[in-house]
C-alpha cells in the first residue's frame, strides 16, 4: 500500500489540550499540534509517549501538524488518525473484485462508508477503526457513538431487505485480530452489534500493520 503521510517527524507527547488539539514537545519545543481522532485514547496519550506528527501544508491552518500515530509503551505502534481505516479499506475494496465501490452510500437515515456491487449482489459496508487493545484484544468503541448504533440498525435493515451488510473493523496496530463490544463504554452499542450479527450482519475484522507514515491491511482478509 502507498504511503498515506508525507513529511513524518517524530515527537514527544505533553498533554492533550482537548479532543482536538495537544502539546508535542518538537526538537526541543513545545508546539500545539492537531488531533486526529476524538476519541479518549487515555492509555495511548500520556505524558513522554513518543509520537509521530505529519506537514500536511494546507494554507490557513491554526496547526502546522498533525499527530497521526503514537507508540505505547509496551513498544506497539498505534495508528490514531480516524481518516485513515476508510482510506486503506477503500484501496482494499479496489482489489476485491466488485464491479463498483462507492464511498459515502446514503441509505435510510444514514450515510454508510461503502457501497459496492458484485453481479447482481449489492454490499453496504460500514469501517470502525480500533485503537484501543486491552491484553491482545481490541475494543470499540472508546468513546460513546451514537452515530454507530444507528448505523448497526441501518445495516440490519439492510440484511433484511436482501442487501450483504458488513460492519469491518480497521484494527489500527499489530498483533490484534479480534475485536470485542466496550460494553462498559457503550451498553447500546454492544447490543446493537449482538442485533447485527444475529440478524446476518457481517462481522468483520481487519488486523493492520502500522509503520509512522501508513497502515496497511494484511493480506489474506477477503470479503
Amino acid at each position: 500500500m502507498s504511503r498515506l503521510y508525507k513529511n513524518v517527524i517524530d515527537g514527544t507527547f505533553i498533554e492533550r489540550l482537548n479532543r482536538f488539539a495537544a502539546r508535542v514537545e518538537l526538537q526541543g519545543h513545545p508546539e500545539t499540534v492537531h488531533v486526529k481522532n476524538t476519541g479518549r485514547l487515555k492509555e495511548l496519550l500520556v505524558p513522554g509517549a513518543e509520537v509521530f506528527l505529519t506537514e500536511p501544508g494546507t494554507p490557513g491552518r491554526k496547526t502546522r501538524y498533525d499527530l497521526v500515530a503514537v507508540r505505547k509503551t509496551d513498544g506497539v505502534l498505534y495508528n490514531i488518525d480516524s481518516q485513515a481505516p476508510n482510506k486503506v479499506v477503500k484501496e482494499w475494496l479496489s482489489h476485491q473484485g466488485f464491479d463498483n465501490v462507492l464511498p459515502e452510500y446514503a441509505f435510510g437515515h444514514s450515510r454508510i462508508d461503502f457501497y459496492m456491487e458484485k453481479g447482481s449482489q449489492k454490499y453496504l459496508m460500514e469501517v470502525k477503526g480500533c485503537t484501543l487493545e486491552i491484553d491482545g484484544v481490541g475494543y470499540f468503541p472508546d468513546a460513546p457513538t451514537d452515530r454507530g448504533v444507528k448505523q448497526l440498525h441501518e445495516l440490519i435493515h439492510a440484511s433484511q431487505e436482501g442487501w450483504t451488510a458488513i460492519a469491518a473493523f480497521v484494527i489500527q496496530m499489530d498483533g490484534v485480530t479480534e475485536v470485542r463490544p466496550n460494553t462498559a463504554t457503550h451498553p447500546a452499542f454492544a447490543e446493537a452489534l449482538s442485533e447485527a450479527a444475529s440478524a446476518g450482519v457481517r462481522i468483520l475484522m481487519l488486523p493492520c500493520h502500522v509503520e509512522p507514515d501508513r497502515l496497511e491491511i494484511l493480506s489474506g482478509y477477503e470479503i
